[in-house]
């Protein structure tokens, strides 16, 4: 990992790989940030420092490949793209010397933390997991199809260029498997009931990418121990919206998960 202002993200190399990455100090079990679909480390804005010092524990974000000022993707993504991403979250926990860590996952990034806790389960201690899809809805694919309409039309290219080196790398990539008719059928469900880690979920109830339905297959498949904080007059980035409650409803569950605790 290479050092330089402690404002701005740092590089960390994984698998000769290099990804754009920055932590906020504190202390016990950390917590890793797992980015949205568009997302980045400097599209999390001063939500790191705040849930870093509002829960006492080290709070860890990358831009994953293809992402934020990490390397590109070699080429177009499969409908296992996030399975693969999965493996990536383990290898970046290896190169760190991380044993155990709470999972903070949102949309893709919330799959991706499914998917790594149900075949890790010993290193996942905890997830948190804003607006997650288990399996693609009729209302994920139509805004999806909107949203290209909109990179096309307005600056929104522009705009995802402030967190990007490569906008059209990121949007494209990204809308792409989403509305490639291959990825459909994708559903983690199976994977489920091997997870062992307890779960908060969370979830706007105005989120324009997809339903209650997603947390409530998750809850079936994990209860007892999932706890679900349902948000109104909130979006799909609970955390932008509702930070507050986001916040608050996270360091309570870490407490009471009892856990690792710091």
């Amino acid at each position: 990992m290479t050092a330089g202002d402690p404002d701005k993200p740092a590089s960390l190399v994984v698998d000769n790989v290099r990804l754009e990455f920055k932590t906020w100090p504190g202390s016990g079990v950390p917590i890793l940030l797992l980015h949205e679909g568009l997302g980045s480390v400097t599209m999390w804005r001063d939500f790191p420092q705040q849930l870093a010092l509002t829960t006492g524990r080290p709070v860890l974000a990358w831009s994953r490949r293809g992402y934020g000022l990490s390397d590109p993707l070699p080429g177009r993504r499969d409908p296992d793209y996030m399975h693969k991403e999965a493996e990536a979250v383990a290898r970046l926990m290896d190169t760190l010397a991380i044993e155990r860590a709470v999972l903070f996952g949102h949309s893709d990034g919330a799959s991706i933390a499914l998917i790594t806790a149900a075949r890790s389960r010993d290193r996942v201690a905890a997830l948190v997991l804003e607006a997650p899809h288990v399996f693609v809805e009729d209302i994920s694919i139509e805004s999806i199809a909107q949203t290209k309409q909109l990179y096309t039309t307005t600056n929104l290219g522009e705009l995802l260029g402030r967190y990007h080196r490569d906008p059209d790398h990121v949007f494209w990539g990204w809308n792409d498997i989403w509305l490639d008719p291959r990825f459909r059928d994708w559903s983690i469900e199976e994977l489920l009931p091997a997870i062992r880690a307890p779960a908060l979920l969370i979830q706007g109830n105005d989120d324009e990418y997809g339903t209650l339905d997603q947390i409530d297959r998750i809850a079936a498949a994990l209860l007892p121990d999932v706890e679900r904080l349902e948000l109104k007059r909130c979006g799909h980035s609970p955390h932008r919206d509702q930070p507050a409650g986001v916040l608050t409803a996270t360091a309570a569950f870490l407490q009471r998960t009892g856990r690792e605790t710091p």
